[in-house]
């Protein structure tokens, strides 16, 4: 097996300077960056880090090649690394603190650009320690209260992550190259397509996959697919015969497989998935391939429970709260110690394998202040989407009380894109006189969902 070296242990010497850590376009076209590369690029991108003079940086760059030189030299640094898959200018606005850098490879405002931070002198001092137990990596997601929610973890908590799954499925992965359909500005992406191959040696693809018809050219090599199971149904969708991969692996999490497809992966893509679940909060939780049976499998190092509302409860190495940590996901837990998912207890929901709070989604169209109330929730037809029931204040009826229902849904679609992408946008619109509610002033969510069903289009 490779020798493991993660983030905070690696020094210049663990690999030969030869070692293939990245590789361009797929791994038999034989255009790679070098453990030396590596060496030099993060000493480049120390000395253009140290001149700034803020304790944090956000970091938001989607070439997978230089996130893990700027992640690395970052915490080579000791500043605490901001990570946001949403670089709107809105968005930007509320989670950036005045002086608080940004490094990006995107066309963003004030953005430092990694390509011209490169370019600096390497850093000659000594070679920097890493401390995990010291190290901070910031998540933001969604949260329930209509605002970004702070995720704050420490680089221990994710290497021990990696520790628990390499120490069960490394020859998997020693044995492939790695490419990868998810970003890496989440815990996921973060987790199993950038630090977990470094620390194993294992070579990735510096860019994600981002069409199912790009796994057709995979096939002169293995390969470990880090994927969703949104991706995986476009591309079993796609395909009606086996596709000529090779020994490939397939890891995915963000949301549950459905048997079908799953049973359809492994004919096209040669391979059952295994499934991973957890969180941004709690890390890895359990496991399963589920032709093996549809029940979750809790992780070696993690212990689980039930509390008194039937959500799961995660007690873990990489939880500080003694309590452990109540997901918001209702669930079963069987004699045998393996559990049942039984759908979310609260306003999160996953489209597409994306967490979205409905709440943050209905506070920004109430922000428009055009609105007295709003209903959003989620529908699933051919896909899944989110769809927005709408009661107008006097200020919105006055606004559109000459326009076509077309032009107020591009207004409210444009208006929302300021702060989420576009998966979150709701696809469907109803604007109507007044919000379906029972004796007790709840909104009648089955009545609001009917309005997307039947046709009604105030």
């Amino acid at each position: 097996m490779n020798d493991l070296f993660p983030i905070s242990k690696f020094q210049a010497d663990s690999r030969p300077p030869d070692s293939v850590v990245c590789y361009e376009n797929l791994y038999s076209d034989n255009v790679y960056l070098k453990w030396s590369d590596f060496l030099e690029g993060t000493a480049r991108l120390r000395t253009a880090i140290k001149k700034n003079g803020s304790s944090k940086c956000l970091l938001h760059i989607e070439d997978c090649w230089h996130f893990l030189l700027a992640l690395t030299a970052l915490l080579q640094c000791k500043k605490e690394v901001l990570l946001t898959a949403n670089i709107s200018p809105s968005y930007l606005s509320e989670i950036l603190e005045d002086g608080t850098p940004l490094i990006s490879d995107q066309n963003v405002k004030g953005a430092l650009q990694v390509s011209d931070l490169l370019k600096s002198e390497k850093d000659e001092s000594d070679f920097p320690k890493i401390i995990a137990e010291e190290s901070t990596i910031v998540l933001y997601t969604s949260g329930t209260t209509g605002k970004p929610k702070i995720v704050r973890k420490r680089l221990s908590e994710l290497e021990r992550d990696n520790a628990y799954i390499l120490s069960k499925w490394q020859s998997e992965y020693d044995k492939r190259k790695l490419v990868s359909t998810v970003s890496q500005h989440h815990i996921y992406g973060l987790l199993y397509a950038i630090m977990l191959p470094f620390t194993a040696g294992t070579p990735f693809r510096r860019t994600r996959l981002i069409y199912p018809q790009e796994f057709e050219k995979l096939e002169r090599d293995s390969y470990m697919i880090i994927t969703v199971p949104a991706f995986l149904k476009r591309t079993v969708d796609l395909y009606d015969v086996p596709l000529p991969l090779q020994d490939p692996y397939i890891w995915t999490s963000g949301g549950e497989v459905d048997f079908e497809i799953a049973k359809k992966a492994n004919h096209i893509l040669k391979a059952w998935p295994f499934e991973g679940y957890g969180s941004t909060e709690t890390f890895g939780i359990g496991w399963r391939i589920s032709k093996n049976g549809m029940d979750w499998i809790p992780y070696g190092n993690v212990q689980i429970s039930k509390n008194k509302e039937g959500c799961l409860v995660v007690r873990s190495p990489y939880i500080l709260e003694a309590d452990g940590f109540a997901t918001g996901d209702l669930v079963d837990i069987h004699s045998n110690g393996h559990f049942t998912l039984l759908g979310r207890a609260d306003s999160i929901v996953k489209i597409e394998e994306k967490r979205i709070s409905l709440t943050e989604v209905e506070a920004r169209i109430t922000q428009s202040n055009l609105v007295s109330d709003v209903c959003v929730v989620a529908l699933e037809d051919s896909r899944q989407y989110l769809a927005a029931a709408i009661v107008f204040n006097q200020a919105g009826k006055e606004k559109f009380k000459t326009a076509e229902k077309m032009e107020i849904n591009r207004y409210f679609t444009e208006y929302l894109l300021q702060f989420f992408e576009s998966i979150i946008v709701p696809k469907k619109w109803r604007f109507i006189d007044e919000m379906p509610m029972d004796i007790q002033g709840k909104k009648k969510k089955l009545d609001i969902e009917a309005l997307f069903k039947s046709g009604v289009n105030k």
